[in-house]
């Protein structure tokens, strides 16, 4: 297993993660065969939103006393009031939702207290402006909780988010799908099939923002439906020529500024180990590059990271180089601060650059990445 820094907290998170959804309503038998499976391939990082205290006890005797090898998203405002999924902003049911997980998990503290699916202006002020957010600052305080998230799926909302200050991590849906889709569609249209692939873009760049804001105040993201809900992966549902692999999937999600870990929803021990394999598979197998030329040409030009320029004879990490170029670029006091000292940590740098070419050769987007050197060079001084 791999792992990436959470940010500030210290914590390191596996890339893989686990997405607990799947295993709602399933038999302990499946719940304990996942638990394990995962602690056994190294994943440390799960997402437990459903409110039910059937799924949140099966999962902490499944965990037992290896609760601390895994750093536990746990939701403040999942409810599942007339036994359904409910989102809550009364301070007096959060809490006595929140205190029940920990109380199903036989725990007494969470790893983040993810403020729980914030999607537009109004669940921003329900959240954000009231004793909810007060809350969550006073779980950390005491150290009930070690840090603070929040769940979204909108970019200009999540965006504002993790500029409040308040949030440590931010839990945000990425797949290619998404991140092409206009800037007016929202991602449960595609869900509903209310969504015309023709209108596909090259990256809506409300979200490239996002990721870009993540990675220059160090927050790091987890990432939920990166399979778009298995709709990438079918023939039938997927907006593209081809349909996706799991693996393509996950690749992709990982290769966005600010992804630590992408969370696969899991059933079994099969599931498991093919998320797990990702780790193992051949570079070829992963390439997604394909798909988004099928989409779009307004692809020509623009990195998406995705590293096909490589190897550099001169070590350079191109797709990073670029990456903490184009963030610079958006904030100008970036470069003196932490994506400067990113870019100083690289084993090379684009002063390296021995403009050789090799690099605009394999990349499929035709990237004039010589060019991009020169503008890091001049961004970073070297």
């Amino acid at each position: 297993m791999q792992y990436r820094l959470l940010g500030k907290t210290g914590m390191k998170a596996s890339m893989i993660g686990l997405g607990t959804e799947h295993l709602d309503g399933k038999e302990y038998g499946a719940v304990e065969e996942t638990i394990q499976a995962a602690l056994e391939y190294g994943i440390n990082m799960m997402d437990l939103f459903m409110p039910g205290s059937d799924i949140r006890q099966k999962i902490g005797k499944a965990l037992g006393d290896k609760r601390n090898q895994m750093i536990i998203q746990g939701h403040i405002g999942s409810t599942d009031i007339g036994q359904q999924y409910s989102t809550s902003r009364d301070l007096a049911i959060c809490l006595k939702y929140f205190e029940g997980l920990m109380r199903d998990l036989g725990t007494d503290y969470i790893d983040f207290g993810m403020l729980y699916l914030i999607d537009n202006e109004e669940t921003f002020d329900q959240v954000f402006h009231s004793d909810l957010v007060r809350y969550a600052q006073r779980l950390k305080q005491d150290g009930t909780i070690r840090g603070i998230g929040a769940s979204s799926h909108d970019p200009v909302i999540a965006k504002k988010i993790v500029e409040t200050g308040v949030v440590d991590l931010l839990m945000f849906s990425i797949n290619p799908a998404f991140d092409m889709f206009p800037a007016d569609m929202h991602i449960f249209g595609y869900f509903a099939n209310e969504y015309d692939k023709n209108r596909m873009v090259a990256m809506d760049p409300r979200r490239l923002e996002l990721y870009r804001t993540c990675e220059a105040l160090d927050i790091p993201i987890t990432v939920m439906k990166s399979l778009g809900g298995g709709r990438l992966l079918s023939e039938e549902y997927s907006p593209f020529s081809t349909p996706l692999t799991v693996h393509q999937c996950v690749h992709y999600a990982l290769s966005r500024p600010s992804v630590r870990s992408v969370l696969v929803g899991c059933q079994s021990r099969t599931q498991v180990e093919e998320a797990i394999a990702y780790l193992t598979a051949d570079p070829a197998s992963l390439d997604y590059t394909e798909a988004l030329r099928s989409m779009s040409s307004e692809f020509q030009g623009s990195c998406v990271y995705c590293n096909h320029c490589q190897p550099c004879p001169a070590g350079i990490d191109i797709a990073a180089v670029t990456k903490y170029a184009d963030i610079a670029q958006m904030d100008k006091n970036a470069a003196s601060q932490g994506i400067g000292q990113h870019y100083r940590a690289l084993a090379a740098h684009a002063s390296d650059c021995i403009q050789c070419g090799s690099c605009e050769k394999r990349c499929p987007f035709s990237v004039p990445v010589m060019d991009n050197m020169e503008r890091a060079k001049g961004i970073f001084q070297y």
